[in-house]
């Protein structure tokens, strides 16, 4: 069983959730329903589970309700004698099938006999247009991929080496020699599997990566039967091209998203709801331009201009073909993988709670990160070749006194040293940036 961090939140909303429900949401595939019915199974006795997908029958009675009380008359009908008042917790997975649901269950909080765990994908999307969110009655946990400390966990690692790495990132010290390899060999694995439940427990059980690289394959066929089922109908080609264009645009020198690629004279504007349709279902992650290093960031954001990664390395790595797993598995890498490190970079932000950013303008050049850390701006430069210490932008950022960026960190294949203001850490020390 793949331990998840997310497996905290719910029980915190257990001891502490009073009257709320609680939706986990993320895209499909990251492990929800695992996740869900593994708590269920450790601090429930009784449960009663809908899949509004499997359960049509069931979605028809939901979709019929107009109150609380027909939901809840629903829920009791097909529950039978589950329903175990203090003891029992209700779970609908597949929520997003019955989104005016997520209405009712606000006025459940009546019911402090029953828990109320909701699950769903393309909820971003889904519930855009919900006329009465129920702000105030739910907890929301949201999942990503498994992190590289998950995948650490997964694969062995103790905390007695993932401490000695964070304590080497706090001090600006190098990892110990042996705690340094085995880590930088895991990333490299990581890039390759990626944090995908099922491609990690299938290349854990079988050490084969072709197996896992199957079921990488039936999730990025999945996202696509996703967007044919849930997008509207006048922009489900556009939406799956932007999805199908997206490895080949991170492959380009830029990896800045290229509007041309989609038509002549493509721009944003035009194409806007199609890229926000899969930032919101969690399958694509927006990297956007800065006009200035300052903070707060999100105010020279801008959105016209940006890298759109994917929610998943491995994934990313599996659309990229077969020779570049071959080349990754027979450790070339002294290639140029500065798109998939990269991917790795902006997921592991994310599951961090940071907002990633990038900087551009023609006097300084090109920094591939900026986050806000510690009420400061932090520029990250990733490096996967070994020229890691040639980053001209980088320099020119930090002697730009008015940006006031006082320090930049090179993620690169080397242990950790310091040059000045700038620290080079092992790329995998990205787990160590936490808000």
């Amino acid at each position: 069983m793949l331990k998840r961090k997310a497996e905290k939140s719910l029980m915190e909303w257990k001891k502490d959730h009073h009257k709320e429900a609680l939706l986990v949401m993320g895209a499909r595939q990251v492990g929800k329903t695992f996740l869900i019915e593994s708590f269920i199974e450790d601090n429930y006795r009784h449960v009663v589970k809908f899949d509004l997908v499997d359960q049509a029958d069931v979605k028809r009675a939901f979709d019929a309700a107009t109150s609380s009380d027909d939901l809840f008359l629903a829920i009791s009908a097909f529950a039978g004698a589950g329903l175990v008042p203090g003891s029992t917790v209700v779970f609908i997975d597949e929520i997003q099938e019955c989104k005016e649901a997520l209405t009712l269950i606000k006025y459940f909080a009546q019911r402090t006999e029953y828990d109320f765990i909701l699950s769903g994908s393309l909820l971003g999307v889904e519930l855009k247009d919900l006329r009465s969110a129920p702000v105030g009655y739910l907890t929301i946990v949201e999942m990503f991929p498994l992190d590289f400390e998950e995948f650490c966990w997964a694969n062995g690692v103790g905390n007695e080496a993932w401490q000695e790495m964070l304590a080497a990132f706090r001090e600006k010290r190098p990892v110990q020699a042996a705690v340094h390899e085995r880590l930088l060999k895991l990333f490299h694995l990581y890039l390759l599997i990626g944090g995908m439940p099922r491609p990690v427990d299938a290349f854990l059980r079988s050490t084969n990566v072709a197996v896992a690289q199957q079921r990488q394959m039936d999730i990025l066929d999945l996202y696509r039967f996703d967007i044919a089922k849930y997008a509207n109908v006048d922009k489900k080609l556009m939406i799956r091209e932007i999805y199908d264009e997206m490895p080949s645009q991170l492959d380009s020198q830029s990896k800045r998203f290229n509007f041309s690629t989609l038509a002549p004279r493509g721009t944003y504007e035009r194409y806007k709801e199609d890229f926000v349709w899969l930032v919101d279902a969690g399958v694509a992650i927006p990297v956007r331009n800065v006009k200035e290093p300052k903070r707060p960031l999100r105010l020279s954001e801008d959105r016209s201009f940006f890298k759109l990664f994917m929610n998943d390395v491995g994934l990313l790595s599996r659309a990229f073909g077969l020779e570049t797993a071959r080349s990754m598995v027979s450790n070339e890498f002294n290639m140029n993988y500065g798109a998939i490190y990269e991917n790795a970079v902006a997921e592991e932000l994310r599951s961090h709670g940071f907002s990633g950013f990038f900087f551009r303008n023609r006097k300084v050049g090109e920094v591939d990160f900026l986050i806000q850390l510690h009420d400061a701006v932090l520029p990250i430069e990733v490096k996967s070749g070994k020229s890691y210490k040639r980053h001209n932008a980088l320099r020119n950022l930090l002697d730009t006194t008015n940006y006031g960026i006082s320090e930049a960190i090179v993620l690169c294949e080397d242990n950790l040293s310091v040059d000045g203001a700038i620290a080079y850490c092992p790329v995998y020390m990205v787990a160590a940036l936490k808000r």
